[in-house]
């Protein structure tokens, strides 16, 4: 099935709560707007949280003849997404699992969902280097074009688990395409004036020590936070937002690397 994607983006980080599944969904929402066709999966079995944020909750999965089809956000079919969030009866059930059946689920995500041609598929993935990732890297090692996107914040509690997934990437000869560091300070949403609330700088800081490319940073934004539960990119809707700005700068990247079948 990922025979047909183009480019397979796995966005990364050591540390929970720095905003992953947030940065996948714009991530994947500005790619759709810029006209590719992209697909976005949730492998973060146990905090599912890509369906609510893209307001595609209580929607079903169903199976085709080649797979399973993913439930799509636009009648054009330009933006996919998998997520075991659909097969949850409530967004309040906990999946209590081993993880030999976590690992049997991401296998049957990564194998058995019909996506079609995709330029770009999104991984969104939980926190940490356990069973989930290992899953990952197994199956996508003989896929080509697969890079990660690293997250994390500034403050050096997430600095220090970050360089632990930066490790996992390397010894897994999966190529980093740079870090972003997220919620650097707090934008004003009526003045767009930043205001560095506990600190700013430590994700560029990794970047240099790791000799990575730094992609950018995002403030914690009052309006990119409303668009969470309605599906609506903000590279669309607030336009002259400072995270609007980085996800244009980011996808025009991207599209270099599809352009040249880097």
């Amino acid at each position: 099935m990922l025979d047909q994607v183009k480019q397979i983006i796995l966005v990364l980080s050591g540390k929970g709560g720095v905003g992953k599944s947030t940065v996948s969904t714009q991530l994947a929402l500005t790619l759709k707007e810029k006209g590719f066709k992209v697909g976005l999966l949730d492998i973060d079995l146990c905090g599912p949280s890509v369906p609510y944020i893209l307001n595609l909750e209580g929607q079903n999965i169903h199976q085709g003849p080649e797979g399973w089809i993913p439930v799509y956000l636009d009648k054009e079919q330009r933006l996919g997404v998998m997520s075991i969030g659909f097969l949850l009866n409530s967004r309040n059930d906990a999946v209590v699992w081993r993880g030999p059946k976590k690992t049997s689920m991401i296998k049957q995500f990564l194998e058995d969902v019909c996506w079609q041609d995709l330029d770009f598929l999104v991984i969104d993935t939980p926190p940490g280097t356990s069973d989930e990732h290992i899953t990952v890297m197994e199956n996508l090692r003989q896929v080509q074009h697969c890079s990660a996107v690293i997250v994390t914040t500034p403050q050096e509690v997430s600095i220090e688990d970050v360089r632990k997934e930066i490790t996992f990437c390397r010894k897994t000869n999966i190529p980093i395409l740079g870090i972003i560091e997220n919620m650097s300070g707090y934008e004003c949403p009526t003045c767009c004036h930043c205001t560095n609330i506990f600190s700013s700088g430590g994700g560029k800081s990794l970047a240099e020590i790791a000799k990575l490319p730094f992609l950018g940073t995002l403030p914690i934004d009052p309006r990119v936070g409303q668009l969470a539960g309605k599906g609506l990119p903000a590279v669309r809707e607030i336009p002259e937002a400072t995270t609007s700005k980085v996800f244009n700068e980011i996808v025009s990247q991207l599209a270099g690397m599809v352009s040249n079948g880097t």
